[in-house]
């Protein structure tokens, strides 16, 4: 007979034992319901820290050492008068065209003069009519170092990182906004990462092209045109790069800095804790400048002047100033302590030391016997935004950056050359950042690329007065936002609101009337010109998955009402 175990009899304390076993189910399962309640109410504050924290952990940043630039041959003094000559380009971030005195007076009536921006003009030339190449960065900057319309390679947007996208409505859901940002998440979700949108490298840059004259070159700053290896600056025709990895003039919490914070901005809130204080060397580990980054930056600069003078040499000097998160340095602020307003006195500070910063470089020439033989050339990469709440950086235009209003694309625009260009010569014909690498190829007498395009035009002739700048057509393109401006005209073209402004420029230039209904015949060859442009262009790389509404007339602080003309950046 098998053998049957006996039943074990089922006591109190075996009931108790599973009751207690359940609590502690029950009780962790509670936990974890409010602790995923908790994350998803704060799920805000985690996607706006996210960034910065995991900056941290992937690049953790060495304390500062000296760059190690590389030294130029010392060749014969005799040979350097036979040696095309040095080019620089210094381009300021979010410059408003107002913010330099020489233009319309800018800030000089608080104290804040340019004096060593101004001298360019003194000492070369103006452009009266000098325009950006988008009215954002990376689009700006593409068109800068190419010499062509960014459409032609597919960059039509900003790289934008996705943790902002992803709350990027929800950082926007002020009731009080008249208008929303609209977000496609599901085509935010599905595009390539912030660091590998930027441009492709088959296009050739302005470093690429001076290479075939023995040309040294170096970037010094923000790039914003690729993160990835094959994008960055020293894989894309630079023989050096300091490459600001994120966008921190100083720690926060530093003694030599003064912040100034815009809580009525999303994107700002989204900055303060995600942004760091690091840059590296042609791609080695991040590491931290040793002072503020604007002086940072110039004090490298004038090191890379001093280590190249027997050689030519091009350098890009990209600054972050005057972009957010709005920064000063201790020395510039309490040197205008008679500014009261905070956030002002901060912007104008800013201001002062990108200045200080073109002095530097400027007598950083002249001390090592090079200005006769540089080109110097002075612009920012688009106008002032309206998010930093100061009315009076575009001054006298409508507009800001992410608009082609004027105040978006007009920017400051000034260049010497010492022999060549007359001083004080004020030029009036429209010019562009599709221009400079044609006009400076030709100053170092290198050939332009022959398998592409190049839209841009050498500038040259007509500084020196040998030929007559014909008109031409000027084009700007974000998405369905569109614009050209040929022959004294300006049409804006946008889808959201369907609207278009047709303005004379010739006799409106601050583009008050919009003369769309009184002008058909000139609106139609505009249009034509906008249809021929979008037939020759390609998709682009990366769709736009953001719009933002922007305010004409009024900064982002200032109350929309319903009759504000109004307009939608693509991105």
């Amino acid at each position: 007979m098998a053998y049957l175990p006996k039943k074990r009899a089922f006591h109190s304390k075996d009931f108790g034992s599973a009751m207690k076993l359940l609590k502690i189910l029950l009780s962790s399962v509670l936990v974890l319901i409010l602790l995923l309640g908790c994350l998803y109410y704060n799920r805000l504050i985690l996607l706006r820290y996210s960034l910065g924290w995991i900056t941290d952990i992937r690049y953790p940043r060495e304390p500062n050492h000296p760059v190690p630039w590389q030294v130029g041959l010392d060749f014969p003094k005799e040979k350097l008068k036979n040696r095309p000559p040095n080019i620089i380009v210094i381009m300021a971030d979010d410059l408003g065209f107002n913010d330099v005195t020489t233009y319309s007076g800018g800030y000089a009536d608080l104290g804040v003069p340019t004096p060593n921006i101004d001298s360019i003009a003194k000492e070369g030339v103006r452009f009266d009519s000098g325009y950006s190449g988008s009215a954002v960065c990376t689009v700006s900057r593409a068109a800068l170092m190419t010499g062509r319309y960014p459409s032609r390679f597919g960059v039509e947007f900003t790289p934008t990182p996705g943790a902002l996208a992803r709350v990027g409505a929800d950082l926007y859901s002020d009731p009080n906004r008249l208008y929303p940002v609209i977000i496609d998440k599901d085509k935010a979700e599905k595009t390539k990462s912030f660091n590998e949108l930027g441009m492709p490298t088959s296009e050739i840059t302005i470093a690429e092209v001076l290479k075939s004259r023995g040309y040294h070159s170096v970037h010094i700053g923000k790039w914003h045109l690729g993160s990835t290896e094959a994008m960055r600056p020293n894989k894309q025709g630079f023989d050096e790069t300091l490459f600001m990895e994120s966008g921190l003039y100083l720690p926060v919490d530093d003694p030599n800095v003064y912040n100034s914070k815009q809580d009525f901005d999303p994107i700002d809130r989204f900055l303060w804790p995600n942004m760091r204080f690091g840059v590296s060397y042609n791609g080695g580990k991040w590491f931290e400048p040793s002072r503020y980054l604007t002086d940072y930056f110039t004090e490298e600069a004038v090191k890379v002047i001093e280590t190249n003078k027997h050689r030519p040499f091009f350098l890009f000097l990209a600054h972050w100033a005057v972009h957010t998160p709005l920064q000063a340095s201790k020395e510039d602020y309490d040197a205008l302590p008679h500014i009261k307003d905070h956030r002002k006195r901060v912007y104008l500070s800013m201001i002062r030391s990108l200045d200080r910063s073109v002095g530097k470089v400027l007598a950083s020439l002249k001390k090592e016997g090079l200005d006769e033989n540089t080109i110097v050339i002075f612009t920012s990469d688009n106008g002032a935004p309206n998010y930093i709440g100061l009315p009076d950086v575009n001054s006298p235009y409508r507009g800001w950056k992410l608009t082609f209003f004027q105040g978006g694309i007009r920017v400051p625009y000034l260049a010497k050359w010492p022999g060549h260009i007359k001083p004080g010569t004020k030029y009036q014909n429209a010019i562009t950042n599709i221009d400079i690498l044609p006009t400076v190829a030709s100053a170092a007498g290198a050939s332009l690329p022959e398998d592409r395009p190049i839209d841009g035009v050498n500038l040259l002739p007509f500084l020196k007065g040998k030929e007559i700048q014909k008109s031409r057509p000027l084009i700007w393109s974000d998405g369905y936002y569109q614009t050209v401006q040929s022959e004294g005209w300006k049409l804006i073209q946008t889808e959201r609101p369907k609207k278009k402004w047709l303005f004379h420029l010739d006799t409106d230039p601050l583009e008050k009337k919009n003369v769309v209904s009184l002008f058909p015949d000139t609106l139609a060859k505009l249009e034509k010109i906008l249809v021929n442009y979008n037939s020759q262009m390609p998709k682009p790389l990366w769709p736009s998955f953001i719009e933002f509404p922007v305010s004409i007339d009024k900064t982002l602080d200032q109350k929309q009402e319903p009759d504000d003309e109004y307009t939608y950046w693509v991105n």
